[in-house]
C-alpha cells in the first residue's frame, strides 16, 4: 500500500485532482466528505459543536450551517482551535478504519486540506501539493462558489501559505491553466504512484 497525502489551499482544484485519480484506480479518503460525516444530525460531532458554539450553528431542520460556523471560527483562530479540536480526533478514526479496509497494493489517497495547518506530512509515503496562485484561487471562490470576497480572502489567510506547502511536496501540481494540462499532469503522476506501489514503496 502506498499512502499518498493529497493538499492544497481552498480553490486550488484539489478536488477536481481527488476525482482524477479515484477515476485511474485510486483509492481516495476525503477528510472533508468524512468532516462532514461526523457532524451529521444524531452524531456526537455536532453535539459537541453545537455545545460549544451555540444553537445559532444549526438550520431550521438540525443539519450543521457550515456556513454560519464558517463565518465564525474563521474569523477567529481560538475557535477555529475548538472546532479542530471536536472535528478532527473523529474524522481521524474513520480515516483509519477506511484505511484498514482498503487491499495491500493500493495506491491510497488522503485528500487532506489541512495537511500543512496540522503537520501531517510525515504519515504519508508521498505528498502531492496542487499549487495554485493565490489570485487565481480568489477568483475561482468569487466564480464558482460565489462567495464573498471578505470571507473568500479570510479562508485563504487562515490556512497555510504557499511556501510552507511547498516545503512539504514531493510531488507539485501546478493547477492554473486548463483541465487538458491537469489530465497530463495527472496522468504521469499516476503511472509514477503506480510503479512505487509495484516497486513496494
Amino acid at each position: 500500500m502506498l499512502k499518498v497525502g493529497l493538499t492544497g489551499g481552498i480553490g486550488s482544484g484539489k478536488s477536481e485532482v481527488s476525482r482524477r485519480l479515484a477515476a485511474l484506480g485510486a483509492v481516495v479518503i476525503d477528510a472533508d466528505k468524512i468532516a462532514r460525516e461526523v457532524v451529521e444530525p444524531g452524531t456526537p460531532g455536532l453535539a459537541e459543536i453545537v455545545e460549544a458554539f451555540g444553537e445559532h450553528v444549526l438550520r431550521p431542520d438540525g443539519t450543521l450551517d457550515r456556513g454560519r460556523l464558517g463565518a465564525v471560527v474563521f474569523a477567529d483562530g481560538e475557535k477555529l482551535k475548538v472546532l479542530n479540536g471536536i472535528v478532527h480526533p473523529k474524522v481521524g478514526e474513520r480515516t483509519q478504519q477506511l484505511q484498514r479496509e482498503a487491499p495491500d497494493e493500493a495506491v491510497v489517497v488522503y485528500d487532506v486540506p489541512l495537511l500543512v495547518e496540522n503537520d501531517l506530512a510525515a504519515l504519508y509515503d508521498v505528498v502531492i501539493v496542487v499549487d495554485t496562485p493565490d489570485d487565481v484561487r480568489l477568483e475561482r471562490l468569487l466564480r464558482f462558489r460565489h462567495m464573498p470576497e471578505a470571507d473568500a480572502r479570510a479562508r485563504i489567510v487562515a490556512q497555510a501559505s504557499r511556501e510552507d506547502r511547498l516545503r512539504i511536496a514531493d510531488i507539485v501540481i501546478r493547477n492554473e491553466g486548463s483541465l487538458d494540462d491537469l489530465d497530463a499532469q495527472v496522468d504521469k503522476i499516476w503511472q509514477d504512484l503506480s510503479a512505487r506501489v509495484c516497486a513496494g514503496g
